[in-house]
């Protein structure tokens, strides 16, 4: 269910458009959207939430005998479904969040197909597969492994051979994050064709075998409430929380900075009087600071630069992992951007399995909107302050909670401004949540 301010929408107006239950989710997941564009003249917030069927690809040698549990369904599929929400902040325009709505998921699936067997066999996942094999556990009348890599066996020498063991959590991770690459390929390609202006920071929620995989790439972020406890299940990846990497990048290829940028760091910029002096400083190795003596080499604009949410990097952007933004370049100037910016998401595993939910326990998707004016503790109060003030079998709690995480982000329109119940300023920005009930009634079976 999804409620909230669009384009060209008054402000005070409310429109309802019943996507979960139009996808068939409400038995399962009963969630809550909301999006504030009242503030800006175009909404670049998107999200998607989608139940996508996993089918697995057919295999070059023909159809072999389906296993007992191996999730055929009616009609012969072989597969697995997953539960899936996103939301796409968009900058720069809002053609990359927009494609990115429409085709990350579909993606994910294609990446997954070919683990379909795989993910459906207890025993660990093989090393190695044979050659024009379908991706699935090892049959046992197939080659042997040393057979088809074209390893001859040696039983009289030693075999020193170590193998890294494979959880099948961490091919899901790999499916997840090839995903968001092929996603940022596809943007690159089809940018002019499709006027995919900007960029986009993504944040998914990817619910499959009794465990959710948050996936971000930017600087939206997600939490579980459970219990009255808060349990991140992101972090931000901005000029700040990424210095060191990006240092570390611009240190071996210092071509990408353009003759215009220095890696170091400093605390301010440096004046060309000050040549000579020691100056604090820090460089891709450190955490903390110590000082140096000025050189010329110093005196161009710092890579990283700025505190909080005003931190740049390259005097231009804000978030350091994303999708899109392959024409984005530094102002009045051919030094391009996209070479530090990172599509690969990080991705945090909860498993729902080990735990005891109850109907209160819920994940909570936002964007930047959201967090910039209210902090995870003040997040879990709106939650528990909202949840316990309707029956816990009424799956609108959740669209109630999601609505009044926003008004409350967004403020209230006053003399000075929007502002917060506290008197400080209100978002400026889109807001966009997601509430998904971890427990309760009808949600898991």
């Amino acid at each position: 269910m999804s409620w909230g301010w669009g384009e060209g929408v008054p402000q005070d107006a409310i429109y309802w458009n019943m996507i979960c239950e139009r996808k068939g989710l409400y038995t399962c997941f009963p969630s809550g959207r909301v999006i504030n564009a009242g503030k800006s003249q175009h909404n670049e917030d998107q999200a998607c939430c989608e139940v996508v069927f996993v089918e697995q690809r057919p295999s070059p040698r023909g159809r072999l005998p389906s296993r007992e549990g191996s999730g055929e369904l009616d009609g012969g599929k072989k597969g697995f479904y997953f539960h899936y929400w996103a939301l796409f902040d968009g900058h720069a325009g809002s053609g990359a969040a927009v494609m990115a709505s429409q085709r990350l998921h579909l993606h994910i699936c294609e990446q997954l197909r070919d683990l379909v067997e795989i993910l459906q066999d207890p025993s660990p996942p093989p090393i190695c597969l044979p050659h024009g094999a379908k991706t699935g556990p090892a049959d046992p009348n197939h080659m042997s492994y040393t057979e088809d890599c074209g390893e001859v066996p040696n039983d009289a020498a030693p075999r020193f051979h170590l193998e890294k063991a494979v959880s099948h959590e961490s091919l899901v991770i790999g499916a997840i994050e090839n995903a968001f690459k092929h996603m940022d390929d596809q943007i690159e390609r089809e940018r002019a064709s499709q006027h995919l202006a900007g960029g986009c920071c993504a944040l998914a929620a990817i619910y499959l075998m009794g465990k959710f995989y948050v996936a971000n790439a930017g600087d939206s972020r997600a939490i579980i409430i459970r219990n009255g406890e808060i349990i991140p299940m992101s972090r931000e990846f901005t000029p700040e929380t990424e210095r060191q990497r990006l240092q570390f990048l611009a240190l071996l290829r210092p071509e990408l900075l353009g003759k215009e940028f220095t890696h170091l760091e400093f605390p301010r910029r440096i004046q060309p009087k000050e040549l000579g002096k020691k100056m604090l400083y820090r460089d891709q190795n450190m955490n903390g600071w110590a000082y140096k003596k000025i050189e010329e080499d110093d005196l161009k604009f710092p890579l990283i630069f700025g505190e909080g949410k005003k931190a740049r990097m390259m005097a231009t952007i804000g978030v350091t992992r994303g999708l899109g933004d392959h024409d984005l370049k530094v102002f009045s100037s051919n030094i391009h951007i996209k070479p530090f910016l990172s599509c690969f998401p990080e991705v945090r595993v909860y498993d729902l399995t080990q735990y005891e939910h109850c109907p209160d326990d819920v994940l909570v998707l936002g964007t930047d909107g959201l967090w910039d004016v209210t902090n995870d503790k003040e997040v879990a109060g709106v939650v528990m302050e909202v949840l316990t003030s309707y029956e816990p079998n009424d799956p609108c709690r959740y669209t109630m909670v999601a609505q009044e995480l926003v008004v409350r982000s967004r403020g209230v329109l006053k003399e000075r401004g929007w502002r917060l119940a506290n008197d400080k300023l209100g978002s400026g920005d889109d807001i966009s949540v997601f509430v998904i009930p971890l427990g309760g009634p009808g949600n898991y079976t």
